[in-house]
């Protein structure tokens, strides 16, 4: 209530996201694509409570908004301010600003371009496109102890300009008593999950039951182990690294991680595609991956963070504010490329084109993906080739265009890099085409999770070869079928309806079914089970994409 104007929105939003809050656009800092040794704040679109801006417009979301509408009915009339009828217009306002917001949103496949969303902006151009937010009291509550607010806007990327100019003319004409009933939405949303029962009730009944399809809240126990994960993950990774990851999983990860990239070099130099210019500068880009294998060589410090044992949600706020202020922190700083972006215990992978490595943490190096115990074939077959889709990340439709040292630098001829979009837009067209079993008349978005759909083609086309190559060409058809096989285990899931119409709007991940079916276009894949036309996988092989 004692908001004055749009100045003292600024403001509030600063402080609302240092302590964990998602305001109007989201932000955070990352090394510069035109320049990797120094860090600096990138801003993009945001202020949404659907989890896309087509929530918005299709009337396949219909339902959804309108039970969007009685979630935030039922979470103002809880926050005590406002009345049931009251809290039902304030509901109504919130939808219809969400709305206004959503409309300056790019589409969700438009913000993989890594050129359109690279816009470097000093402060007075970052002002000059957003005149109306007052970014010098929003970097001012923003800027923990260790930053200037001067600095932390000093220079800023912005991922998608039109939206921030939209945002602009957006805060100029909505009412300011409208915009304080969307704040006052977003911060109750914002801690709802940590306060009494009947706001995390009611918080999960949206977000879990209708969007997700999940029926039953998690107990308390499993929810309070995954707060902690997010306070202080590394500190837990360090207990899980030790009773759970043994040395000599490092050391045959290291084995695998250099007999994949030996593959890849072994690949690029057969490709019929790519000119010997552009193969030497990709073997240059090999020469400098930098695997993560495991944890981090030191763990993170935590002895600083404030922690009280009677204030739950204090306890949220200092922690978010702690890695807010570590972030900010990083600008103007020497870059540190021996940080970890996941956690040790995450059973997950990454490639980072900004510090061009690769990354592979503890908790992936089980099974499927890995057992020190399991045939080598399965070990190529489950994280051989997630080690593949990861070095194929730095080579599918943005990873390519950044170099060795992780800068935005294009080093490809232009009759190689149409040659390679050719590919690429083949790719597309496929996964366009595919209709998930849980939802009839509903396609995968092919330019939304074709970099995701080169990295499993690439992954399994080079975990197959270096199995092979390891092998000294030895390798039997029966293990072949091991390596596929697990492939498929690998991607055994089930998800709900409801959860697959949300992945299969803003996953850049094809559904399961569809990533284990890639194999359809390796001719290895055909060879190895004996295909033939009328078989439910067989593609004629003039329509299989083949890249590495």
């Amino acid at each position: 209530g004692s908001l004055r104007d749009v100045r003292d929105l600024a403001a509030f939003l600063g402080e609302f996201e240092r302590i964990g809050g998602h305001g109007i656009f989201g932000s955070y800092v990352d090394t510069d694509a035109r320049n990797s040794d120094r860090y600096l704040l990138h801003l993009f679109q945001g202020g949404l409570g659907l989890p896309d801006e087509s929530y918005y417009r299709e009337d396949k979301f219909a339902e959804q908004r309108d039970a969007y509408v009685a979630y935030l009915t039922k979470l103002l009339a809880l926050g005590g301010r406002l009345e049931d009828e009251a809290a039902s217009e304030a509901a109504a306002t919130v939808l219809r600003i969400d709305a206004t917001i959503a409309a300056g949103h790019w589409e969700r496949a438009e913000t993989r371009d890594v050129q359109k969303t690279y816009n470097l902006m000093t402060r007075d151009e970052l002002v000059e496109l957003c005149p109306t937010f007052d970014w010098d009291a929003y970097a001012t509550n923003l800027a923990g102890p260790d930053v200037t607010a001067d600095a932390v806007i000093a220079e800023v990327i912005v991922g998608q300009p039109s939206f921030f100019a939209h945002l602009s003319t957006v805060l100029a004409d909505v009412p300011l008593e409208d915009l304080k009933s969307w704040l006052l939405s977003h911060i109750l949303r914002a801690n709802a999950a940590y306060l009494t029962d009947d706001f995390v009730e009611t918080n999960f009944d949206f977000y879990g039951r209708t969007l997700n399809g999940t029926p039953e809240l998690r107990e308390r126990w499993k929810r309070a182990v995954s707060f902690v994960e997010g306070a202080i993950g590394e500190a837990v990774g360090k207990e899980y690294v030790a009773r759970h990851f043994p040395p000599s999983s490092k050391a045959l990860m290291d084995e695998l991680v250099a007999n994949l990239l030996a593959a890849y070099r072994v690949s690029i130099e057969a490709l019929d595609w790519m000119t010997q210019e552009t193969k030497e500068r990709a073997y240059e880009k090999l020469e400098t991956f930098r695997p993560k294998i495991g944890y981090p060589e030191k763990f993170r410090d935590y002895s600083k963070l404030p922690v009280s044992k009677d204030d739950l949600l204090g306890n949220v706020h200092a922690a978010s504010a702690f890695a807010t202020d570590r972030e900010l922190a990083k600008i103007g700083a020497p870059v540190d490329r021996d940080e970890w972006f996941m956690l040790p215990q995450t059973v997950n992978a990454y490639y980072n084109p900004g510090t061009n490595e690769i990354c592979f943490p503890a908790g992936i190096l089980q099974k499927p993906f890995f057992s020190p115990d399991a045939e080598p074939a399965e070990n190529y077959g489950g994280i051989g080739a997630v080690i593949g889709h990861e070095v194929g990340h730095g080579f599918d439709d943005q990873g390519a265009q950044y170099d060795g040292q992780g800068n935005l630098n294009d080093w490809w001829t232009a009759d190689d890099k149409a040659a390679f979009e050719v590919k690429s837009k083949t790719l597309i067209e496929q996964y366009d085409g595919f209709s998930p079993r849980a939802l009839p008349g509903e396609n995968v978005n092919g330019a939304l999770t074709v970099g995701e759909n080169i990295g499993d083609l690439g992954g399994l086309t080079i975990g197959h070869k270096a199995y092979v190559i390891s092998t000294d060409g030895a390798a039997s058809i029966e293990d072949r079928e091991k390596l596929f096989l697990n492939w498929a285990f690998v991607w055994r899931t089930k998800r709900r309806k409801e959860q697959e119409q949300q992945y299969l709007t803003i996953d850049p991940h094809s559904p399961p079914e569809f990533r284990a079916n890639i194999v359809r276009n390796l001719d290895e894949f055909h060879e190895v089970f004996g295909t033939a036309e009328g078989d439910g996988l067989w593609l004629d092989p003039s329509e299989r994409v083949r890249i590495w």
